[in-house]
């Protein structure tokens, strides 16, 4: 159904020019759904009838719509229009916070990690388990293209060896878009690496020696988990909220308790809880490095899967003396397979450096000059407009099917962005028995008792959104259900 939209009412001459057309365009029919004069499923008037109903122009009515797809309000049909998105569920109540640690325990190897990502890249299994992104959802031929353009024209790249801290042009590129976003870094504080793994890597040996205390979130992504162990550091688990990241007073009181040698952190869409810390947050993280004199690694990897309007800025933005190692990568954005990822370490530069060149010596410079060349030209800002949306949309979609299908009780997290949803079941559900039953039914899932160096999180699961949205899903989920119910 196609609706008619009367125009506001006039506005005072100030008012007007304190926002762009397309901006007051936006907030109006923004305004019209949330009342609930536009419902979900229903079409908005084309771009043509609004421009005429407004009288404004066609380039403003797109960019009003842009905005909106961005904010979440809208969604683009092929040949169809524009639709209204259906608004996420109140997923009410979240997931509690967890109690203190304690004191630091050193880190034991599960063999339950290798066997959830050994069962995420098999096909054979619906990967609930590892928070992969589908191959869909890439530009790969482009990708594939470039690199094969990229080769041809210097083919001498293939047999080169890769000795360097980073393609000038990628890190050129790439500290453009910081700055874009608020972030002054400079090309050449910038070391790039096999992914965000190997800069989390480097980052940890540059600061810490076998024994050091290292706190970390809790419920805490099970790779930092496997890095810390492998390192043979031990972890202080700081409790920490669904909703705003890690809580600053546990925090302080760990800090204070413990001879803590650096803090590891996720503050924008923490991983497995989704978390997105406020910016006066960010400050006051900073503020307590400072006053304790310790340094940071920030893991800020899926920042550019955000629904709002803007990238939320990396806790790096605060930082005015190098002390927040800031660690990324183009594996949940761009490229999974190429494995490019970067750190910017700041005064601990020179180090990085050194346990770069013995640990890999270097990344292939024929994969950095394809995202280069990418970057500048291949419309990656179009790309991240349109997985936002992809990832907004899944992450509505499974969180609407695990309330339909999973038990009275259940909670569930509220991501802003990434593709991983926390949920925590009533406490007789044993989410590690789960698990292998789950396997039976070719399901991998994540058990909460990957996410803790302590016996926690036995009721809780990390579910990946990152599929796009099929019958075969569905059917998934509601088998899950169907065997949580069981054990109820």
């Amino acid at each position: 159904m196609i609706q008619t939209l009367t125009p506001p009412r006039a506005k005072p001459a100030d008012a007007a020019l304190s926002q762009p057309l397309y901006a007051e365009l936006a907030n109006s029919l923004q305004s019209l759904i949330e009342q609930g004069t536009l419902r979900p499923g229903h079409r908005v008037p084309s771009v043509r009838r609004m421009a005429l109903q407004r009288g404004v122009s066609i380039a403003t009515v797109l960019q009003a719509y842009t905005v909106l797809e961005n904010r979440g309000y809208l969604e683009a049909r092929p040949q169809s229009g524009y639709y209204v998105r259906p608004r996420p569920p109140c997923l009410s109540p979240e997931p509690r916070m967890a109690k203190p640690m304690a004191k630091p325990s050193y880190v034991g190897v599960k063999d339950l990690t290798a066997e959830v990502m050994e069962r995420s890249s098999n096909s054979d299994f619906m990967p609930f388990g590892a928070a992969c992104p589908h191959h869909s959802l890439f530009p790969n031929k482009k990708l594939a293209r470039l690199l094969g353009s990229v080769a041809r024209r210097d083919p001498t790249l293939i047999s080169r060896l890769g000795m360097n801290w980073g393609y000038e042009p990628l890190t050129r590129e790439i500290s453009r878009r910081y700055l874009q976003g608020g972030v002054p870094l400079a090309h050449d504080e910038l070391v790039v690496t096999i992914g965000c793994s190997e800069a989390l890597n480097l980052c940890l040996r540059a600061v810490t020696k076998p024994g050091d205390t290292v706190a970390i979130e809790t419920p805490a992504y099970f790779g930092f988990l496997e890095m810390i162990e492998s390192l043979n550091l031990r972890a202080l688990e700081i409790p920490t909220s669904s909703r705003e990241g890690i809580c600053l007073d546990e925090l302080r009181d760990a800090i204070e308790s413990n001879d803590v040698k650096v803090v590891l952190v996720v503050p924008n869409f923490h991983n497995p809880l989704g978390s997105l810390m406020p910016d006066e947050k960010k400050k006051k993280l900073y503020d307590l490095l400072c006053e304790y004199d310790l340094p940071a690694i920030e893991d800020d990897v899926y920042a550019d899967t955000h629904s709002g309007d803007f990238r939320p800025k990396p806790l790096k933005a605060w930082d005015r003396d190098g002390r927040v190692m800031l660690c990324s990568s183009f594996g949940k954005t761009l490229a999974p397979g190429f494995r490019i990822g970067w750190t910017a370490p700041g005064r601990y530069l020179e180090r990085v450096r050194r346990l770069k060149f013995t640990n890999t010596m270097g990344t292939p410079i024929v994969l950095q000059k394809t995202l280069a060349e990418f970057l500048r030209d291949g419309g990656y800002d179009h790309h991240l407009r349109t997985l936002r949306r992809a990832y907004h949309q899944q992450l509505h979609l499974f969180a609407q099917a695990m309330q339909r299908y999973f038990p009275e009780g259940t909670r569930y997290s509220r991501p802003q962005g990434g593709n991983v949803i926390w949920v925590e079941f009533p406490a007789k559900v044993d989410t590690l028995k789960l698990h292998h039953e789950a396997l039976k039914h070719r399901i991998n899932t994540a058990p909460g008792a990957l996410f803790s160096v302590k016996d926690r999180y036995n009721n809780c699961l990390r579910m990946s959104c990152g599929l796009p949205w099929s019958d075969e899903v569905e059917a998934a989920l509601a088998k899950l259900g169907e065997l949580i119910k069981q054990q109820l």
